[in-house]
């Protein structure tokens, strides 16, 4: 009885291990920014981690950081990710996000529409608004000088604009859609 006590403990402590290591294990592994000697990595959808080399996370490694890339170990497997090669969705229920890796200038760039026409999105991390230029404001179908016309600040100096409400903006096939027009 003591041999099978032991034996039954023994299996049920393998079996817990092995569930343990499977827990560890990322499933999928994303690249979001790169510090000087840090990486800055999305594990399963959890929140990005920064990590230095030779740190780990969640069965993820940090081997080395480059530039615009890291060597990752998973498993044992050595693997070389790219900023922004994975863009990764957070977030969930009511208020999604959406993580965007900064190109090698530091902006962050998304393709998108407006009113269904294409848009090349430049994102400022601090704005509350969105402008556009003339352009693509007529080619979007916005009759922006219907609008409050406004003083604005920009980097290149005090210019005049209009303030309009936007009825539709996508991303990546997520849309905000304005049920009513303002």
């Amino acid at each position: 009885m003591l041999y099978a006590d032991r034996c039954s403990r023994l299996f049920i402590a393998s079996l817990l291990w092995l569930g343990l290591a499977a827990g560890v294990s990322a499933e999928e592994v994303s690249l979001v920014g790169v510090f000087p000697g840090k990486a800055l990595v999305v594990i399963d959808g959890a929140a990005p981690r920064a990590l230095a080399a030779g740190q780990s996370q969640g069965g993820v490694k940090i081997i080395s950081v480059e530039r615009d890339s890291a060597v990752v170990e998973i498993n044992g497997k050595r693997s070389k990710l790219n900023v922004g090669e994975n863009p990764v969705a957070l977030g969930g229920g009511e208020r999604g996000q959406v993580v965007l890796a900064a190109n090698a200038q530091g902006h962050y760039l998304a393709e998108g529409a407006i009113n269904g026409a294409a848009v090349s999105f430049l994102v400022d991390t601090g704005a509350t608004s969105v402008a556009l230029s003339t352009d693509v404001a007529v080619r979007a179908g916005i009759a922006y000088t219907r609008g409050a016309r406004i003083a604005v600040s920009t980097a290149n100096g005090a210019t005049v604009a209009w303030r309009v409400k936007l009825m539709e903006m996508k991303r990546d096939g997520n849309s905000m859609v304005l049920t009513q027009r303002y």
